[in-house]
């Protein structure tokens, strides 16, 4: 299933062995801060990028608390989904000031920064800048429906639904980038038509169908006692392995996870850097 796998904003459940939420992030305090702005400028020192990172973190995890996952997400959850994505990209361009940043962090705050820059480096040498193409995007399913859909294909198919989710995230940031790949991949799950005819039932941009689709797929590719053999089969490529297991982790790491990374926009790369296609103040 070779096809250009998107760039996410790059994702995700509850359950699985989530683990319970770190202690390292902050109480509340008495008087919440202000919201932060969808292209305010980030924090140009270690010390206050750090401290913004984790800060960002223990509010987005309490917005988290308050929704259902059955709506789309609410602003706070947005924004904040925003700005902790902003800053993890940041990171992730800039490796001098990841060094600086990455050890004062603590506990989940650290891990996650870790793997989604590592996602992040395998994704950018996977994904060629992308010049003059036309970008088609929509709404996601409600991420507690996706949800459901995860659990059914683990049911179903024995394949972990963190690994379904980070999938779902790598390849089309659920289903918010509807774009074809230019090896002919359609839909959520992004399946060539030969592999749809075997493994498909009903219509492929339908994310019920492709994501019982894809368990199947993981399945016969070795999931779940391989998940790295049956990923490789998915798109042959080490670095998208690579990608996939990275976001899986920060899903498996947290219960929050899922919700969190479903609430981060959709960005391609392009000759110019990173363009923002969806969330408030798009293409800043």
């Amino acid at each position: 299933m070779r096809r250009l796998t998107p760039l996410l904003a790059a994702a995700v459940l509850a359950g699985c062995g989530a683990a319970p939420r770190a202690a390292d992030r902050p109480a509340p305090s008495a008087t919440p801060a202000p919201l932060p702005a969808a292209n305010g400028a980030l924090p140009k020192g270690a010390s206050a990028f750090a401290a913004q990172l984790s800060d960002v973190a223990t509010r987005l995890d309490r917005a988290v608390d308050r929704w259902d996952g059955r709506t789309a997400p609410p602003d706070d959850v947005t924004l904040l989904a925003l700005r902790q994505q902003r800053l993890l990209y940041r990171l992730a361009a800039r490796p001098s000031l990841a060094r600086a940043v990455l050890p004062r962090l603590h506990g989940r705050t650290r891990a996650d920064a870790r793997d989604v820059i590592a996602a992040q480096h395998a994704l950018a040498v996977l994904n060629r800048p992308t010049k003059h193409r036309r970008f088609r995007t929509g709404p996601a399913a409600p991420a507690a429906t996706l949800q459901r859909y995860y659990r059914e294909g683990t049911r179903r198919s024995h394949v972990a639904w963190p690994l379904l989710a980070a999938v779902n995230l790598v390849e089309s940031n659920f289903n918010k980038l509807r774009n074809d790949s230019t090896a002919g991949a359609q839909g959520p799950m992004q399946f060539i038509p030969s592999t749809w005819a075997t493994y498909g039932r009903g219509d492929v941009h339908d994310p019920h169908a492709a994501i019982l689709a894809a368990a199947r797929f993981l399945h016969a590719g070795g999931a779940p006692a391989n998940e790295r053999a049956a990923l490789y089969r998915y798109n042959p490529s080490p670095l998208y392995v690579s990608a996939v297991e990275r976001y899986a982790r920060v899903i498996r790491r947290d219960r929050r996870g899922f919700e969190e990374l479903y609430a981060w926009q959709v960005f391609v790369r392009t000759p110019n850097g990173l363009r923002r296609l969806t969330g408030p103040g798009h293409g800043a």
